[in-house]
């Protein structure tokens, strides 16, 4: 088969490679992945053991092709999207992949593409475990720091779906489309002054923030009201002050059945989801390089045949 693959341990030394089809254990699901998830993370969530190459990649769409015998949720021919991650046998970036049958796995509506169902799982994840931690009430307000990508969009609906009140920064060019989700207040974030911004939209400071992009959690709590809230989804290690929750996204949080609903909910038009671009399989380096700008508008995703 076909796959992106990390050839060696020097950080870029990813390639399209024929390697082989992975096999199966009794508890696992063999995809014929049909479209790809693009994520910043792609090319170095990696296990510690490692053998080269790798194909790359965590998240995806496909149709099951073949069954463990421990296997009872799933038959072959369902339609899914999947989180597989620091798997052994390789990641989403192939034209087939191994998941495990306690991975994330949803089931994809009928109504639904395999490119549109392949850019739910990681963002969906990710926004539904960090609002877990954020306690806010109706009425209640957030900032969210670098909004415009993939997570931000669900962030923005997310928290306007909860009654909140939503700030966030991207750069000028996005702001009518974070308006357009329904994000309350915008700032850019190259300004000095959006903090200043948010303040007066917000005197006393928000409830809560939330910071995507590396860099944006020891901002964002120059904003938060004192004992408010700052969840770091960038892995940002910040020291709290003035009574300031700081953490990270919690990743034991149960999410699953909110995700299920979510790719239902997209389906139904409830949510919007957004992908900027898709690209042929092929063009996956080109894809990767675009994301790691970090200024991609919701999500891209690569398709195969």
């Amino acid at each position: 088969m076909k796959a992106f693959v990390k050839r060696s341990a020097a950080p870029d030394d990813i390639a399209l490679e024929e390697v082989k089809i992975p096999s199966i254990n009794d508890d696992e699901l063999l995809v014929r992945v049909k479209a790809v998830g693009v994520g910043i993370h792609d090319s170095y969530f990696l296990p510690q053991e490692i053998s080269y190459p790798y194909p790359i990649g965590i998240e995806a769409a496909g149709v099951v092709d073949e069954i463990g015998s421990q296997v009872t949720r799933f038959q072959k021919g369902d339609r899914i999207a999947f989180v597989s991650m620091m798997q052994p046998k390789g990641g989403t970036w192939a034209e087939y992949a191994a998941v495990q049958q306690d991975s994330l796995i949803l089931p994809i509506p009928e109504s639904m593409e395999f490119a549109e169902a392949a850019a739910v799982p990681v963002a969906g994840n990710t926004v539904m475990r960090a609002l877990t931690a954020l306690h806010l009430n109706e009425g209640d307000s957030v900032f969210i720091a670098g909004a415009s990508g993939a997570i931000g969009t669900f962030a923005i609906q997310f928290a306007k779906a909860r009654g909140w009140k939503v700030a966030g920064s991207a750069s000028p060019k996005n702001h009518d489309y974070m308006k357009s989700l329904g994000a309350d207040k915008t700032v850019d974030y190259r300004d000095p002054n959006w903090a200043d911004e948010i303040r007066e939209w917000m005197p006393g400071g928000v409830d809560a923030a939330i910071a995507i992009q590396p860099g944006t959690g020891t901002e964002s709590m120059h904003v938060v009201k004192d004992s408010g809230t700052v969840i770091t989804i960038s892995g940002d290690r910040i020291e709290p002050e003035r009574g300031i929750t700081a953490a990270f996204v919690p990743h034991k949080a149960d999410v699953r059945d909110e995700i299920e609903a979510l790719i239902q909910q997209i389906a139904d038009g409830t949510y919007q989801l957004v992908i900027e671009q898709t690209y042929p399989f092929e063009q996956g380096l080109e894809a990767l390089q675009k994301t790691q700008t970090r200024h991609a508008r919701g999500k891209l995703v690569l398709t195969l045949d």
